[in-house]
């Protein structure tokens, strides 16, 4: 037993060649521990570990716009023009342009609403055989939302009218959760100009699950309310009436922000023109109808600068005057040259000011 205890005492407790040949051992007999850090190969990337996707979107569009500074102010620029002219001028051009924006996106979207039928649509609810009531629905949703109301910033699934259903499937996503991911990424992105901020939303939407089913006419009036949302008089940006092009996906955030203020001052180009033709318009109509007597032709003259076209049931109700009334003065109005009528039918005959 002694002899064993001394084996013992000799294997672990003095390690052979006594206490001073251990001290004098060097690290290279240490084969069970790891090795300096020089040591260890430098296959790891630089820096910080890469950036979530979000910040890395954030900044590509920050870098964009600080590319764009020129033409973002110009775009600015035209939106502020015509938001000032929306501001001091009748309540009915605003609803004018929205009937003109909202035509123009049902055509980017493939719907294909003619304004005629949008009018009819809007104020009377009335729709043909040959009509997609599905679509007109839509495009009035787009006026409405053009029109007034709270803006997405306060309840994005309000504005757009979509609530999770009570039967949902467990493993779907709620569209809340959707909703609120798109609201939090343009709650990190209050650093960029607001028309900024709305392509960039406009493009990020179907990336945030919220054009599942294709609908960019949901994304389109939510940016063009976003854009305009410092302004009182255009509380939104026209974005379709200088063409679809701002609305065309492709190309890295600096190709489509180029896009987008482009369109968008051609679009605001066309708004004012168009204004000033139904500002000219009305002050020709109001001189030319002075020797015509009731509210009739007052009224007539104010639904026509708000409306791009009218029928005479559609002026029936928007004057409160008789059906008769409103031929009447109809007929008077085209055979001065004040008015033209589209269709050429003798029934659902409708009119446009002749600018």
């Amino acid at each position: 037993m002694k002899q064993q205890a001394s084996a013992l005492k000799s294997d672990f407790g003095n390690p052979p060649g006594g206490v001073e040949a251990a001290e004098e051992r060097t690290d290279d007999d240490l084969w069970f521990l790891p090795g300096p850090i020089e040591d260890e190969p430098d296959d790891a990337p630089p820096g910080r570990w890469a950036q979530p996707r979000e910040t890395v979107v954030l900044d590509d569009w920050r870098r964009a716009e600080a590319g764009h500074a020129a033409r973002l102010a110009r775009a600015a620029g035209r939106l502020g023009a015509l938001d000032e002219r929306l501001k001091r001028g009748p309540q009915g051009w605003l609803h004018r342009l929205a009937l003109i924006e909202a035509a123009d996106l049902s055509w980017l979207v493939g719907d294909r609403v003619a304004p005629d039928r949008l009018a009819l649509w809007t104020s009377l609810r009335l729709s043909g055989v040959q009509d997609d009531t599905a679509a007109l629905a839509r495009v009035g949703w787009a006026v409405r939302r053009l029109t007034g109301g709270p803006g997405p910033d306060v309840d994005l699934s309000a504005f757009l009218g979509r609530r999770d259903p009570e039967n949902m499937a467990h493993q779907a996503e709620p569209f809340a959760d959707r909703a609120g991911g798109w609201l939090d990424l343009m709650e990190h992105a209050t650093d960029l100009h607001p028309i900024t901020r709305a392509g960039m939303g406009f493009h990020l939407w179907n990336l945030a699950g919220l054009g599942q089913y294709g609908d960019r006419m949901e994304a389109a009036v939510t940016a063009a309310r976003m854009a305009a949302s410092e302004g009182s008089g255009a509380i939104f940006a026209p974005l379709a009436m200088g063409g679809a092009g701002g609305l065309r996906a492709g190309g890295p955030p600096t190709v489509r922000l180029a896009r987008w203020l482009e369109e968008m001052e051609a679009a605001c180009l066309t708004a004012m023109r168009h204004l000033d033709d139904i500002e000219a318009w009305s002050a020709r109509a109001e001189i030319a109808m002075t020797p015509l007597s009731g509210r009739t032709p007052p009224a007539l003259r104010a639904a026509l600068m708000e409306w791009p076209l009218i029928s005479a049931p559609m002026a029936e109700a928007l004057t409160g005057a008789s059906r008769a009334a409103v031929q009447r003065n109809l007929a008077w109005m085209e055979a001065r040259g004040l008015v033209r009528e589209m269709t050429g039918q003798g029934r659902y005959r409708m009119w446009q000011a002749m600018k």
